[in-house]
């Protein structure tokens, strides 16, 4: 049997080689650094990493994947991502040259050497709302801040936090994870929830708050602007889409109350980071909490990175690095149903491939 080369891209945490290392006919390496392929010099790099490899595994859209690097890599047969999607990935492209794009979804039943009994969440909850409202909470109650200020030896206690009970969650998007969120903020901290999206009806609104074990009317649809004029806490669950892109800009900041905050753990360009960027270094709402930017891995040199947020009038700002998903039980479901695709491929072809996106 031919033997196969494994190209593992964007593993941050160093836990991906142990679900491959049991399959026969199979050499694999691991490039954790990420290369976005964004210019010449970039896709030229990826070029000569990848130009040899016959199996790529991909995490979400870590490294995008377009049609100008796909047709530099003429090894490649199976590349597989992570999650029900992934828009970084040129899938016509992908399937002109012949290569096969494949996912693991996380939500196999398989067993696997590396994967231990996992407790599988609710369906009612999931780990994107679980880091949402870790970084509303971090950014209510200043931990960051005074964290750091405790560490420092600077003074205990540098500034008032703020609650949440009887304050107004305002949803850019009801989908699932929109509504588990709606769910935690009403359930959870008693909030009130109102909810905007471009199709959003309040017909709607009432299904998806039925379907979260709310009373009907516990989710209120209002305009854009209602949502963005009364809010405390506005935080975005939409798809990232050509048409959505820059949903929150300077003209909808704005509109936000003062003491108002921002929370993305979506996607980065949903709003627009020049204009988010202006505002908080003016203090014009109390805070932004993000997960998620525009270029990420976040560079060196980003004014997120530099910029000293809470001091000399500018804006709370709490930041993560696009862990909204990144928990155990996720990335150990994502690489073993990887690992179980390789293994697949290898013994039986592309046919034998689950989950196939093209």
């Amino acid at each position: 049997m031919a033997s196969h080369t494994l190209a593992i891209l964007d593993d941050y945490a160093g836990i991906a080689p142990k679900y491959f290392k049991h399959i026969h006919h199979l050499k694999l390496d691991s490039f954790p650094d990420t290369i976005p392929p964004n210019n010449a010099d970039n896709i030229k790099a990826l070029t000569a990493r990848l130009g040899s490899y016959t199996i790529i595994s991909s995490m979400r859209e870590r490294t995008p994947f377009p049609k100008m690097l796909l047709s530099a890599l003429p090894n490649l047969k199976l590349l597989i991502t992570t999650a029900k999607r992934n828009r970084a990935i040129d899938m016509v492209a992908a399937r002109e040259l012949g290569i096969v794009v494949a996912t693991a979804p996380g939500n196999r039943n398989i067993s696997h050497p590396e994967l231990p009994p996992l407790i599988a969440p609710s369906p009612e909850y999931d780990a994107t709302t679980q880091h949402c409202f870790a970084l509303i909470l971090a950014l209510a109650s200043r931990i960051p801040i005074e964290d750091a200020a405790l560490r420092s030896g600077g003074p205990f206690q540098t500034g008032l936090g703020f609650t949440l009970s009887n304050k107004i969650y305002g949803a850019v998007g009801l989908g699932r994870l929109g509504t588990n969120a709606a769910r935690t903020a009403v359930l959870g901290f008693g909030m009130k929830v109102v909810s905007w999206s471009a199709n959003l009806t309040q017909e709607k609104a009432d299904e998806a708050a039925e379907k979260a074990g709310l009373p009907k009317g516990s989710i209120k649809a209002v305009t854009k602007e209602e949502l963005l004029k009364t809010a405390d806490v506005i935080s975005m669950h939409y798809v990232l889409s050509d048409r959505s892109k820059g949903t929150i800009g300077a003209k909808e900041i704005g509109m936000m109350k003062k003491n108002a905050i921002l929370v993305n753990t979506s996607r980065g360009p949903l709003i627009d980071e020049k204009a988010l960027l202006d505002a908080l270094n003016r203090g014009a709402i109390r805070g932004a909490a993000l997960d998620v930017f525009d270029v990420e891995p976040l560079p060196l040199d980003s004014a997120w990175r530099t910029t000293s947020w809470g001091q000399d009038g500018r804006s709370l700002v709490v930041l993560s690095p696009h862990m909204g998903y990144v928990n155990d039980e996720t990335m150990q479901k994502f690489y073993a149903e990887q690992a179980d695709s390789v293994q697949r491929y290898i013994a039986g072809g592309i046919e034998a491939v689950p989950d196939v996106l093209n």
